[in-house]
């Protein structure tokens, strides 16, 4: 722990760096108050540069996302990058920068914009909030070097974020994000910047260096969406279903809009009180529509206010999709994340079929992560397709993707479980409104043959199996606590062999990089001893996994069982994850919290 008179020499180098009188002022009170933890805590512990980027809280402080630190960031990116490619090359390539709607984006975006242009990179600067895909798309479009989109997605409306992209349009990974961390280590001082940036308003001077496509690229995402993806535009068009979208407070309105009329749909109904930006997300407790019924409360009202059938919800940043649709007993079932990617993987293999008849199924694939439904892996496994497992995340999927792509596939769809999926490879990360407009185009042609969602599902599980899933979290802000925990699972080695009634049959531990279902006891994918991460394979063929997130205060449980009977599957996986949480997670020993809802 950093001693008085080291936290004191932070401090002082946090005012001779921060000029921004906001963050000055926290710091300097703190100072004045003599409030020697709270700079502690501000100051002493970096934000860290991970895979995801950065995501914090914001506020004053090395330890938080502000003008300092996401300065520090982008010249730490702009360094690695010229070491990486060569300043030439870079300069020849540029960077994306885009933002979403949340408090300071826009100042961050700018501030991202300046640090490159300052050193002669041309930066494609979006001229208003987008989709986070848009981004990813751009960057492959117009062949940049980077790109950055500063958001947090479905965070809390105090935290905000910097998510990076490689020039594949994938976010990054190793070793990429640890040489950007020892760039941000090694350019810590501010570089000039005042012939780019007016320090009054934190906005880009008119500059050749930046190159505003906005329109264009927009454009350009929604006629290829258009061409590639739209299977029955025509017939949607006649649709009589009637659809509510939310936005929930974030970028997405006009880019469901577009997409809506890339797919001929007629118009859905808008929730009003959600579709405007807006980054306190007055509406709702948490802006995540992973959430369930809380997070969709507006949006039910409004669909029953009007007659709809179904939701469609996007998270604030648009790259996430959730379904609800209403049941004959007049009830809202909203649909798991596993759920929405079992029907959606179904439709785009049921369309590649449509156009291409006489096509090899065993050069198509599909691809989820590893704590994902394995009901796509029976789909494929029976239609003669690839199926591949990757770790969570969509940068471990969309490199897996353009790996198979390589070896000559067709990756038809990928997912995670958390509500993320993305259509063939129009962009290389999640991607909530292609999804939202594929989704809709399904509703439709199923409304069509009377067949509701829920009806199609449940054709699907009786073809495929039935697989059931119960996926939640418990929040645990302590790290020590967190690493109490999986080190008791663990007992140095002697892992469990039962959790209550239920034996179980493997392990593996994606933090130690042990696999006993493997040769040598030896995982395959990738290991971290950064995270935690295990998974325990029953005997009666349940998995549960159990994880910390990246970007939250989470320990996150994933459970799913297969059977023929749904009713009996369904107790079983219960009784298997009441037995988890009771031995395993113990949540009153370790004061962990479950979520309010």
């Amino acid at each position: 722990m950093a001693d008085e008179q080291a936290v004191l020499n932070l401090a002082n180098t946090w005012l001779r760096l921060d000029k921004d009188p906001k963050t000055r002022k926290e710091i300097q009170d703190m100072l004045d108050g003599n409030k020697t933890a709270e700079l502690r805590d501000r100051l002493c512990e970096r934000v860290a540069f991970g895979t995801a980027g950065l995501r914090a809280a914001m506020g004053a402080g090395f330890s938080r996302l502000n003008n300092v630190t996401i300065t520090q960031a982008s010249q730490g990116l702009c360094a690695y990058l010229a070491e990486t490619l060569g300043l030439s090359k870079l300069q020849s390539m540029g960077v994306v920068v885009g933002y979403d709607a949340r408090h300071n984006s826009t100042t961050f975006a700018h501030l991202t914009a300046a640090v490159f242009v300052s050193k002669g990179v041309p930066v494609y600067l979006f001229n208003r909030i987008v989709s986070t895909p848009t981004v990813p798309f751009t960057v492959v479009h117009v062949g940049a070097a980077a790109g950055v989109m500063v958001t947090a997605s479905h965070n809390p409306k105090q935290d905000n974020g910097y998510k990076v992209y490689w020039s594949t349009g994938c976010q990054i990974i190793s070793p990429h994000d640890k040489g950007i961390a020892n760039q941000i280590d090694l350019n810590q001082e501010m570089w000039p910047v005042d012939d780019v940036l007016d320090s009054q308003t934190l906005r880009i001077k008119p500059n050749d260096l930046i190159r505003d496509r906005t329109d264009e690229m927009i454009d350009a995402y929604f006629n290829e969406l258009r061409n590639r993806y739209v299977r029955h535009r025509e017939a949607n068009a006649e649709s009589t279903v009637k659809f509510v979208y939310t936005a929930m407070h974030g970028v997405g309105y006009p880019f469901a809009v577009k997409a809506f009329e890339a797919f001929g749909l007629p118009p859905f109904i808008p929730v009003p009180e959600q579709i405007q930006p807006d980054p306190e997300f007055p509406t709702v407790t948490y802006p995540n529509p992973e959430e369930g019924r809380g997070a969709l409360s507006l949006a039910i009202r409004t669909a029953e206010e009007n007659g709809s059938t179904v939701i469609l919800a996007n998270d604030p940043d648009a790259d996430r999709l959730a379904v609800a649709e209403k049941q004959s007993n007049g009830q809202w079932k909203i649909f798991t994340g596993n759920e929405i990617a079992s029907l959606l993987g179904w439709w785009m293999f049921e369309c590649y079929k449509q156009n291409f008849p006489q096509s090899d199924n065993s050069k198509l694939a599909i691809v989820a992560s590893t704590v994902s439904s394995k009901f796509l892996k029976a789909l494929a496994e029976k239609e003669g397709m690839r199926f591949d497992e990757t770790l969570t995340g969509f940068k471990w999927m969309s490199n897996k993707t353009i790996e198979l792509e390589s070896e000559g596939y067709t990756v038809l769809f990928s997912f995670e479980e958390a509500i993320g999926f993305c259509i063939g490879n129009l962009v290389r990360d999640k991607d909530g409104v292609s999804a939202a407009g594929a989704f809709a185009e399904m509703t439709v042609q199923l409304a069509r043959q009377q067949i509701t969602l829920s009806g199609k599902l449940e054709q699907l599980y009786q073809r495929y199996g039935y697989f059931v899933t119960q996926n939640r979290y418990f929040l645990c802000y302590s790290q020590p606590t967190i690493k109490k925990m999986f080190d008791n699972i663990r007992s140095n080695g002697q892992y469990l062999q039962s959790v209550g009634r239920f034996p179980i049959r493997f392990i593996r531990d994606l933090t130690t990089g042990f696999d006993n279902e493997q040769p040598n006891n030896t995982a395959i994918l990738p290991t971290s001893s950064s995270s935690q991460m295990i998974t325990f394979t029953f005997e009666n063929g349940g998995v549960i996994t159990l994880r910390t997130s990246g970007t939250e205060p989470k320990i996150k449980y994933y459970s799913e069982l297969k059977g023929s009977d749904e009713h009996q599957t369904k107790e079983e996986l219960a009784a298997m994850v009441d037995a988890v949480i009771r031995e395993l997670f113990r949540p009153e020993e370790y004061g962990l919290i479950p979520p309010s809802d």
